[in-house]
């Protein structure tokens, strides 16, 4: 596969990667109750949601524009791996799939990490 490809093929992986993580930024923006309820309902606080909402945000940013991404991706793939606990609940068929969604993302991530220490992006 020659450079032109694989760079469009890590730019749209990229783009498509940042795209959850703009809609979890609007989510959050839009209804923050809704992610304040959930992280209460585990024993934290609320206001946790703002510092989520940054780090979304400034993430998908660095993901669009190609910076940092080895270590934006890696914390991003802890960040799937950590929130993935809220929807660790076996009894619920659907909160599983999304648990198994952030790990497969989770996994994407580390994947990116890994080519992006290794080759600088273009």
């Amino acid at each position: 596969m020659n450079d032109r490809v694989i760079n469009t093929l890590m730019l749209s992986g990229r783009l498509l990667l940042a795209a959850l993580f703009v809609a979890g930024c609007v989510q959050k923006l839009v209804d923050p109750e809704a992610a304040q309820a959930l992280l209460e309902g585990r024993g934290l606080p609320g206001f946790l949601v703002w510092p989520a909402l940054a780090f979304n945000g400034l993430a998908a940013f660095c993901l669009i524009r190609g910076l940092w991404l080895a270590p934006v991706s890696f914390a991003l793939a802890l960040y799937c791996m950590i929130t993935s606990i809220f929807h660790l609940i076996p009894d619920d068929p659907w909160q599983m799939s999304i648990f198994v969604k952030n790990w497969a993302i989770a996994g994407g991530l580390l994947v990116l990490t890994a080519h992006s220490a290794q080759r600088p992006t273009r």
